[in-house]
């Protein structure tokens, strides 16, 4: 795709999907009109960067819609003095957009390619405060924490408190939980007193986390 073509696909990206789907924070809307998507989508794929759908990853994970990535983005609220953990890493374009916004990005993934790919792309664009490491969040990463922000990139059936535990004072969840086809995007907030608040932001279906459990069975 020519880089005229690609620009005006970016551009009809924000101003088509993202702004109207109430993405207004204009750091956001810049920071995602500047950065190239293109260069962290699976070369298969790579038609559909700026598309209103997801993309497959490999492994059964996908890349988020571009809306879905910038929603987050704005309610999350993301300072530069914020520590960040991310639960599954991907293609690391979601990575570059939280390292450009906060002040460490510490990035955990579950597969060993994936992360090995998402760490080359971010070290090429530029990212020097992003570190990626091989395995298994969906508890939580205790080795960095507290976090100002913690991201997960895929669905999980429930959230862990575990997790919860590991935001500091004033920190931000943003965690899509529930089983398909209808799930719930939240955003949890860790208050000054230590008790939890949380909102509903949208509903959405997105596939699992490897390794996400499933809720206790009850036996009768």
């Amino acid at each position: 795709m020519p880089a005229m073509d690609i620009e005006r696909a970016r551009f009809n990206m924000v101003e088509q999907q993202i702004r109207t789907w109430e993405v207004l924070d204009q750091r956001v809307l810049e920071l995602i009109g500047r950065s190239p998507r293109e260069n962290y989508v699976p070369a298969a794929y790579r038609k559909l960067a700026f598309a209103d759908t997801n993309i497959p990853i490999g492994h059964g994970q996908v890349m988020m819609q571009p809306k879905m990535e910038a929603r987050l983005l704005q309610e999350l609220e993301i300072a530069s003095t914020d520590k960040i953990l991310q639960v599954g890493v991907g293609t690391g374009y979601l990575t570059s957009l939280l390292a450009s916004s906060g002040k460490q990005v510490y990035g955990v993934e579950i597969f060993p390619d994936l992360a090995q790919d998402a760490a080359e792309k971010l070290e090429t664009h530029g990212h020097k405060n992003v570190s990626v490491e091989i395995g298994d969040a969906v508890e939580g990463w205790k080795k960095f924490a507290p976090y100002n922000v913690i991201v997960f990139t895929g669905s999980v059936p429930i959230l862990s408190e575990a997790v919860k535990a590991q935001l500091a004072p004033g920190g931000r969840l943003f965690v899509i939980v529930g089983k398909s086809p209808v799930m719930e995007a939240l955003l949890i907030t860790r208050l000054q007193d230590g008790s939890f608040g949380e909102r509903s932001l949208f509903e959405t279906d997105l596939p699992p986390l490897a390794n996400a459990k499933a809720p206790a069975k009850f036996i009768f």
